[in-house]
């Protein structure tokens, strides 16, 4: 029998506009796992370009994917810069 290999799913696929990066980002928010906003922003820091975002931010890449990876978990700091360099605001909203 072959051995199949399922491809990892690529989240950052189909974000075209900002309004599609605000909203990816605002659902990994609500999930609510400090795990899955790093990973949400670091697909959306790839899909940027992490040597863009890394000149932007004045961190490594290296530390970059380090931080927004899969073990990451990233000082407010480095969200905060991430967030600015890839062009999306955070805001508070009361809990419904």
């Amino acid at each position: 029998m072959t051995k199949r290999h399922a491809k990892e799913w690529d989240s950052s696929i189909g974000l075209d506009t900002p309004e599609d990066i605000a909203g990816y980002l605002d659902a990994a928010l609500e999930d609510g796992e400090p795990r899955i906003v790093a990973i949400a922003l670091g697909n959306i820091a790839k899909l940027k370009g992490m040597a863009d975002i890394a000149r932007e931010t004045g961190l490594s890449r290296e530390s970059l994917y380090r931080a927004l990876g899969e073990n990451g978990n990233p000082r407010l700091e480095t969200l905060l810069k991430v967030v600015k360099a890839v062009g999306i605001r955070f805001s508070a909203r009361p809990a419904a």
